[in-house]
């Protein structure tokens, strides 16, 4: 259940959650609640601090714009950064973090952030009815809930990357350079995706390492969501090998289609070429040229020509060159 400590009342910028079964929060130090803050204020700030002992350092990071993901064991907390993607369905790399305290004799858990998230919001929903959950429980949904937005990123991926190798299969013609300027953001949007995806595995697996000896039940959950990450990296790897790949088969394609242009211009070109021989000869101005006197002159230089067409024609088509 949601909770207000009479103090926070005027700090519309944080809100409590009691993680067992309570009616009234009389101090949040309270063990096992949730206590989530955003965009915090200077008071807001304050207030904590008249709570928790929060390290400096990691308070500094937790509220500096664009931090990518980490993990620190201080004395006072645990602290770990977890930056997912913001709009994984546009594939796109914004990005969108949260920055969460874990206080192990508190069992109590501290998140803040600089905009809304949206899977936070869902897992504070979806614990809003329910009563003794363990502070694992919670941290489990939310890494969890994150990495799946690389899940997303991912699939649709994937289906960005089909849609252009039908592209490249289609008989139409495709705009080269629209091509490769389409292929180039997808490639680089997803370079910046599996940055993201590296840095929080990292940040994950040494969360797990530290809280082995802490929480086993937690260290279990956390390798859990770095295998996650794991398969989302090597799934990232393979589309980038895909998308360096499908820029080859384009121009081998292309190259292809120019081949088969060529190799009928220059089918073409060879049967005209006997052809325009024959009118050349007939078409000098000697006096004394036999088939210029026969009445079947005109008729026999279009049999020529018919027939050397058709022969040259016949030729090609034997070879398998047209």
């Amino acid at each position: 259940m949601t909770s207000k400590h009479p103090q926070l009342l005027e700090h519309p910028g944080i809100r409590i959650k009691c993680l067992e079964q309570c009616h009234d929060i009389q101090s949040i130090r309270q063990k096992r609640v949730w206590i989530d803050a955003e965009t915090p204020s200077k008071a807001d700030l304050e207030q904590l601090k008249t709570h928790f002992t929060l390290n400096a350092l990691a308070l500094e990071d937790a509220l500096e714009i664009g931090h990518w993901s980490k993990f620190e064991a201080y004395n006072e907390h645990l602290f770990l950064i977890f930056r997912t993607l913001a709009e994984p369905e546009d594939v796109t790399d914004r990005t969108e973090r949260i920055s969460i305290f874990w206080f192990p004799e508190l069992e109590t858990l501290l998140t803040i952030r600089n905009e809304p998230v949206t899977y936070l919001e869902g897992v504070w929903n979806e614990f809003e009815k329910r009563s003794n959950i363990k502070v694992v429980d919670v941290l489990y949904a939310l890494l969890d809930k994150g990495a799946d937005t690389f899940f997303t990123f991912l699939d649709e991926l994937e289906l960005r990357t089909d849609e252009l190798e039908e592209r490249v299969f289609s008989p139409r013609v495709v705009n080269t350079s629209q091509f490769f300027t389409e292929v180039f953001a997808i490639k680089h949007t997803m370079i910046s995706a599996r940055r993201l995806v590296s840095g929080s595995r990292e940040a994950i697996a040494q969360f797990s390492r530290h809280v082995t000896a802490l929480e086993p039940n937690a260290a279990m959950y956390l390798r859990d969501v770095g295998d996650h990450l794991t398969r989302i990296y090597d799934g990232l790897d393979s589309s980038r090998d895909v998308l360096s790949s499908l820029l080859d088969v384009h121009l081998s394609v292309q190259s292809n289609r120019m081949n088969e242009v060529m190799k009928t211009l220059t089918t073409m070109s060879s049967i005209f070429l006997p052809l325009t021989f024959l009118a050349g000869v007939w078409g000098m101005n000697y006096k004394f040229m036999p088939e210029l006197e026969q009445p079947w002159g005109y008729t026999f230089a279009w049999a020529m020509f018919g027939l050397a067409a058709a022969l040259f024609g016949a030729y090609f088509k034997w070879r398998k060159w047209w």
